[in-house]
């Protein structure tokens, strides 16, 4: 048996270009999704509108990465994927432009909701196709890859569209993004294969593929993608008040703490890249587990400045170590359907992204206090590590019960062979 396959190894095959190619586009998308958290002020006085008015920009992207990647993935499913990947990044880059020229806050809003829609379409594509160039014991390290742009943008897209837009406008930052996403156009139009529609009982059945949501296992990858993301959202949209009014931390220090998170994110990337093909279930249960025990301490020890940054890095780690894990836990448990797996997992993460933003609102508002949020957080993260259980206890089950029809059908087989034996001796016996 060839060493790619056997089970619980990882594949000694490299990556293709093409999955670099994706992360490369992705590295585009995501500095889009939250570069707008750098420039909301310098925004918001030149469209005249307020700073919450404002925000809903970051908002109207998320709802549309929600809404947007299941209803893309079915509308594409019968396209060639290569032919999607370019579209859908071809639109993007538009909403970019379209966004850098608005003449006002209206078209500003509606050039986000455009981008955020085949923004989802291509994460959803996009991991489709990464996980289809590699062999299954290497889907994580594929997912990193795409991850792993996510991971960059945190770093240097996000800080470098803040510093376009406080030095050279707000609208250089969307030109910026829009001339990242032309490479990435580039690179995907040079190194993704074309795939043709497969045909006959191979064809796309978007019925064939909503089955998938009649298993409690997507539903159960469903809820843990989106509670491990809420946990970081809820702390990581009020990172910077917690840094400066609790750990007392200039808001110049801001920006270095966010390159911080993005870099441990980075880190946890390459980390569970590595380790989650041969210990899935240990890659999800270590990285969550890790980020419960982080965000508790981050709500106790927030007002202490050296800890606060420090805990910030780890929790950038510890979250995104899981990232891949999670990804591949969606493509494994929905492996009949990979394009609305990747839409899935593309709505899961955006859930969680709003909902967990949303409660943390409500718990600053109950006056608890910026520390709440992180408590908050804590608290997802660990229902998160029960769904990881129940999901582990699940998949346990179906692997034993697959394993033993095996067994049930060389059982029958023997005992058809033993009646075919006595039959003959039967039969020798009349003549």
């Amino acid at each position: 048996m060839p060493d790619d396959l056997v089970e619980g190894r990882p594949s000694a095959a490299r990556v293709p270009a093409a999955v670099h190619v994706l992360g490369l586009s992705v590295f585009a998308l995501g500095t889009s999704e939250f570069m707008l958290s750098g420039i909301l002020q310098p925004l918001a006085r030149d469209l005249d509108v307020s700073i919450p008015q404002a925000g809903l920009l970051v908002s109207a992207f998320a709802v549309g990465m929600v809404v947007g990647a299941p209803v893309l993935a079915a509308a594409t499913l019968k396209l060639p994927r290569r032919t999607t990947l370019v579209a859908l990044l071809a639109v993007f880059m538009l909403g970019q432009v379209a966004g850098a020229l608005a003449p006002g806050y209206e078209v500003l809003f509606a050039s986000r909701v455009v981008s955020a829609l085949a923004c989802a379409g291509f994460w959803a594509v996009g991991a489709a196709v990464a996980v289809s160039l590699v062999p299954e014991n290497a889907r994580a390290r594929a997912m990193a890859i795409m991850v792993g742009g996510l991971s960059i943008a945190n770093i240097a897209g996000v800080p470098a569209g803040s510093f376009l837009g406080q030095h050279a406008g707000w609208r250089a930052a969307f030109w910026a993004v829009a001339a990242l996403s032309a490479v990435g156009l580039a690179g995907v139009l040079a190194l993704v294969p074309r795939t043709p529609v497969p045909t006959g009982a191979e064809a796309p059945d978007l019925r064939r593929e909503l089955r998938i949501y009649r298993d409690k296992q997507v539903w159960l990858a469903l809820l843990t993608i989106a509670l491990n993301a809420g946990a970081v959202f809820a702390v990581f949209s009020y990172l910077a008040p917690l840094l400066t009014d609790v750990a007392g931390l200039p808001e110049s220090w801001v920006p270095s703490v966010l390159a911080l998170f993005g870099l441990g994110g980075l880190i946890g990337t390459v980390i569970g890249g590595r380790i989650a093909d041969a210990h899935l279930f240990g890659t999800m249960y270590g990285g969550i587990a890790a980020s419960t025990a982080v965000l508790a301490l981050l709500a106790l020890l927030a007002e202490y400045r050296w800890a606060a940054i420090g805990l910030a890095l780890l929790l950038g780690v510890t979250a995104f170590t899981t990232a891949p894990a999670l990804n591949a836990r969606m493509f494994n448990a929905a492996d009949a359907a990979p394009t609305l797996a990747g839409a899935t997992t593309t709505a899961s993460f955006n859930i969680g992204n709003t909902v967990g933003p949303w409660v943390g609102g409500l718990a600053i508002s109950a006056g608890w206090g910026y520390p709440a949020v992180a408590w908050v957080g804590a608290a997802m993260a660990a229902v998160a590590v029960l769904a990881t259980a129940v999901s582990a206890r699940v998949h346990a089950r179906s692997r034993v019960v697959a394993a033993s029809y095996p067994r049930r059908e060389k059982r029958e087989d023997k005992r058809e062979e033993e009646r075919g034996e006595v039959r003959t001796e039967e039969e020798q016996a009349r003549v």
